[in-house]
């Protein structure tokens, strides 16, 4: 393992100077501090946090709220910390932005800032350090994110090809053989992952599954506009979607055209968020239970602290029955759309 003496000889500098720059020490510059982070790293440097401090590990979040009950990120927030704090370790919740991304790279800002690990939740497939997950040293949990061959990094999330299956059986036992399916944007990895599970589950089943009856779009409003109409003028009567929100408008535009659910189409959404239990009527959704993804998130740090280097921890998907899905039209309506 490398040491301080290490990074001096490489850098040409004295220990007292490496030191103080891991520290952070003020009479050493920003840039002389960046330098050192970065060769530490680049060397494998491990510092252990002193006896008399708790571990720290970092919890980073990305276009997800979290602040309270109503929020998607809370439930994972909680969840974390009710399981890593009482083991001893502090949490500090990070708003991660683009210019500390590119400001810094990941370990070297790991290192700096005395993290023994970190978890992410809401990164997207653009962000910069999702490159820098391919060969961080630093022990990391994403949550709905894959990146491969790292044994440093884990991936967290539920089991998509299960939900699906879930999903799409109980539609098909509802006499549902045209299913059709809207997602947001694919530049987001779990968004993706749920489309292309969508495909094959239908073909699996031996479900048509083509373009008529599949679209996406970056804004919830160009999905509805540009994507449902078509579907519902080629049949489908059940409509999967890659999120409740998504799957609530859904229902708004059929309410606003006269098209009734669950009697003349069948909603079902992912991710079984507070908003579902009170739409009209209630929606079948595919449930994450995001207070246990944040324990697992937890439990996966913990594997690396101990040896285990896991690719990926899944939980097991839960199809919540609601009103939103009911049987099958004997004869599907044809639909006089109204333009918006």
């Amino acid at each position: 393992m490398a040491t301080l003496d290490d990074i001096a000889k490489e850098l040409g500098v004295s220990k007292g100077t490496v030191s103080k720059a891991l520290n952070g020490a003020r009479d050493v510059s920003r840039k002389m501090q960046q330098t050192v982070l970065e060769k530490a790293v680049e060397l494998g440097y491990s510092r252990v946090s002193p006896v008399r401090e708790a571990p720290r590990m970092a919890l980073f979040i990305l276009n997800m709220d979290y602040a309270g009950p109503q929020d998607f990120g809370y439930d994972l927030v909680m969840g974390f910390r009710q399981v890593a704090e009482p083991a001893g370790f502090r949490v500090d919740i990070i708003p991660l932005d683009l210019e500390t991304q590119l400001g810094i790279r990941y370990d070297a800002y790991m290192m700096r800032e005395h993290y023994c690990g970190g978890v992410f939740l809401g990164m997207s497939l653009v962000d910069p350090w999702l490159k820098e997950f391919e060969t961080c040293i630093t022990p990391t949990v994403l949550y709905d994110n894959h990146v491969s061959c790292n044994p440093n990094v884990t991936s967290i999330g539920v089991d998509i090809e299960e939900g699906l299956q879930l999903a799409i059986r109980y539609l098909t036992s509802l006499g549902h053989n045209r299913i059709g399916y809207l997602s947001s944007a694919l530049e987001s990895y779990v968004y993706r992952r749920r489309y292309e599970a969508f495909i094959q589950v239908m073909e699996s089943m031996g479900l048509p599954c083509d373009e008529s009856v599949m679209g996406n779009s970056f804004l919830i409003n160009n999905c509805i506009s540009e994507h449902l109409p078509r579907l519902l003028e080629n049949g489908c009567t059940a409509i999967v979607c890659s999120h409740d929100m998504l799957a609530h408008s859904v229902m708004l535009y059929c309410f606003e055209q006269g098209i009734r659910i669950p009697e003349d189409v069948s909603v079902l959404g992912h991710d079984d968020i507070l908003l579902c239990r009170y739409t009209a009527p209630p929606l079948a959704t595919i449930r994450q239970n995001r207070s246990a993804l944040g324990k697992s998130a937890f439990f996966a740090l913990m594997s690396h602290q101990n040896g285990v280097p896991l690719s990926s921890h899944l939980l097991h998907a839960e199809l919540v029955q609601r009103g939103s899905c009911g049987s099958a039209p004997k004869e599907p309506r044809v639909f006089h759309l109204r333009q918006q």
